[in-house]
């Protein structure tokens, strides 16, 4: 474990000059968002650069506009604590769930369990070797639950890459028994219409009821054939999770003809991905409520009925998002807020090229009562710390920061690292802390950075995908309330209602 503490106030803004050559400067141009076709989570790529691009990179590094390669800057309430690097795993590391004193995390190889209980030098549990893409996770009592996103022989962890117009292939839901920790048990395999890119689990009494987001069918694949304008839900019986099955397809963008219904995208609407199926599905079950970041569209939707999720409110921004990749909910239940992953994750889209207002959070009021609720959009959130041409950056996951009366939140940018902002005025978000390092190359492009930046139990967790986990800590008057706030269990995805937990302590803070 590397414990690192290098602070620098670095210049919030790269010039215009050094930042218009990104690497996708014919694609990424001014006017309606362009994006890379079905974008969504790119694993770690290296890309050449021309020598002037190089030239940038590094004259911005000499000027202080950005660190340097691997340099640590953050802002001075925010602490590093600790890093933990890829060991056994080195695929590229995703998402993070959390139980207790256990944190979780994905890696196209697999998942890897840490002790967290001494949140300054977390300890490896145990490392699953169970290749599929993005391998997205989420726990349930003693239950994992991961994502399969790439067409596999088999269920099995010991599958190959088989292609997917094999009727045989397979893709969707893989369940462990995570009751011994240190010997996870696989237990169910669920395949699913376009495999699974990303799950959110919605609780009920004796069934966890798993709703599966995935994308982009083609006539040419037996398994994932469109029109595909819906998700799959998954019921899984708590006493007998190898029974777990699909019960429902619910279509949320019905249309006619082949392709269904949702944005049509280009030409109708140029530079917008096509609504083919849904990125990812955050749920608020306190409130009956889940947000659907679905390619070109954004929902929101009931769960009363969790097999039967009926469809409140759609919206659409053919202006400024290219893809609509993920949903966080406020903990009042009036706001929404969606990312745009523009580039699909693998661009340099935080500069001054891009603009404030594409690769951006947008950030959505909720009006009304019931099923007459409206999503009325209220504005944009990026960071201004201008990144590198060789830096993937864009807005992608995080969470709410718990404290009553404001709406705070931590979020990871990829390469352009981890902010911590607040949109409590809907209409005038700001940022209070940051954290991130310097690009991984500069004469090349590389994909790296925080996948997922998650508060839990007083501190940050973010999943490099590159550089393994990082634990932060930040003091501030603004989050400390949070530090009170204890869950026994947090899946992103499925938004708990905070303050009901205030009692449920799990342990002190370290320090």
């Amino acid at each position: 474990m590397t414990l690192l503490h290098t602070t620098r106030v670095r210049r919030r803004r790269l010039g215009v000059a050094a930042a218009a050559a990104g690497l996708l400067a014919t694609l990424l141009t001014a006017g309606p968002a362009a994006a890379i076709p079905d974008p969504g989570d790119t694993p770690v790529q290296k890309k050449e650069i021309s020598s002037g691009q190089e030239a940038q990179a590094r004259a911005a590094i000499e000027s202080g506009a950005i660190p340097g390669v691997d340099e640590i800057v953050h802002s001075s309430n925010i602490e590093h604590l600790a890093n933990v690097p890829k060991d056994a795993l080195q695929g590229t590391n995703s998402d993070i769930a959390f139980q207790g004193k256990y944190a979780y995390a994905g890696n196209y190889d697999g998942f890897r369990i840490f002790d967290i209980s001494n949140p300054r030098s977390p300890k490896t549990v145990s490392q699953v070797l169970c290749p599929g893409s993005q391998n997205d996770i989420s726990v349930s009592g003693n239950l994992l639950f991961l994502s399969t996103d790439s067409s596999r022989s088999d269920n099995s962890c010991n599958s190959t890459s088989q292609s997917a117009t094999v009727k045989s292939s397979w893709e969707g839901m893989k369940v462990f028994d995570i009751s011994d920790k240190r010997n996870p048990k696989y237990v169910a395999a669920v395949e699913t219409a376009c495999g699974s890119h990303t799950h959110t689990l919605v609780p009920d009494r004796k069934n966890i009821y798993v709703y599966v987001s995935s994308y982009s069918p083609n006539a040419a694949y037996p398994d994932c054939l469109p029109p595909h304008d819906g998700i799959s839900v998954i019921k899984v019986p708590k006493k007998a999770p190898q029974q777990a099955k699909v019960v429902g397809f619910p279509v949320l963008f019905p249309g006619e003809g082949p392709d269904g219904g949702g944005n049509p995208g280009g030409p109708v609407n140029p530079g917008v991905s096509k609504t083919t199926g849904c990125h990812d599905i955050t749920v608020l079950p306190s409130k009956d409520l889940a947000a659907g970041a679905c390619m070109g569209d954004g929902i929101l939707f009931s769960i009363k009925d969790p097999e039967r999720p009926k469809v409140i409110d759609v919206v659409q921004d053919n202006v400024n998002f290219a893809f609509w990749h993920s949903a966080t909910f406020n903990q009042g239940a009036n706001k929404v807020v969606f990312t745009d992953e523009l580039g699909g994750g693998g661009a340099p889209t935080c500069n001054a090229q891009i603009g404030p207002n594409r690769g951006a959070d947008g950030i959505y009021d909720l009006t009304g009562k019931g099923d007459k609720r409206k999503l009325v959009f209220r504005s944009y959130f990026k960071i201004d710390r201008h990144q590198a041409n060789t830096e993937n950056c864009v807005a992608h996951n995080g969470s709410i920061i718990p404290v009553k009366g404001r709406d705070l939140m931590v979020q990871a940018w990829y390469q352009g690292g981890i902010s911590v902002w607040d949109f409590t005025n809907s209409s005038q978000p700001k940022e209070i802390g940051f954290f991130e390092r310097g690009p991984l190359s500069v004469d090349q492009s590389i994909g790296g950075g925080s996948w997922s930046a998650y508060y839990y139990n007083g501190y940050i967790y973010s999943n490099d995908m590159a550089k393994g986990l990082d634990v932060l800590k930040i003091n501030d008057r603004r989050t400390d309330p949070a530090k009170k706030v204890r869950l026994s269990e947090l899946n992103v995805q499925t938004q708990p209602d905070y303050f009901d937990d205030d009692d449920d302590d799990h342990g002190d803070d370290d320090d």
